[in-house]
């Protein structure tokens, strides 16, 4: 008799997550960071906690910007990874807004849908 390999024996969805999962351990932090985030549903809560963390990421990296002042590839690096976190940060609010309004609207939150850089980026504010 075969035995059953440990993800062919869990239900599908849990049987996604962990293949999910170990597939993200193989990508860069930003893109792991990203499909962790977006891809699956969540909470308003840990869509806020976020947030929470890009925001200090983003204070700390415009300390480092000054403190980099001299350093010219530590400025250039601060500066790449300050634009994804403003994007990331604009993505997220987008996402929060939207998972509201569906709510308000007496729609699935869960529905809402993570709107690429471009978009998020013309935004009027």
């Amino acid at each position: 008799m075969t035995r059953a390999r440990p993800d062919e024996a869990r239900p599908d969805a849990e049987r996604a997550a962990s293949l999910s999962s170990r597939r993200l351990a193989a990508v860069n932090p930003v893109e792991r960071c990203q499909e962790v985030h977006y891809c699956l549903p969540m909470a308003d809560e840990s869509l806020l906690a976020r947030i929470e963390e890009l925001v200090k990421e983003e204070h700390s990296l415009q300390q480092r910007e000054q403190d980099d002042a001299k350093d010219l590839d530590a400025l250039e690096l601060d500066r790449s990874r300050l634009e994804q976190v403003s994007i990331e940060l604009d993505q997220c609010w987008d996402l929060l807004r939207q998972r509201r309004a569906r709510r308000d609207a007496g729609q699935d939150p869960g529905d809402a849908q993570v709107r690429d850089a471009d978009t998020v980026e013309r935004y009027w504010q």
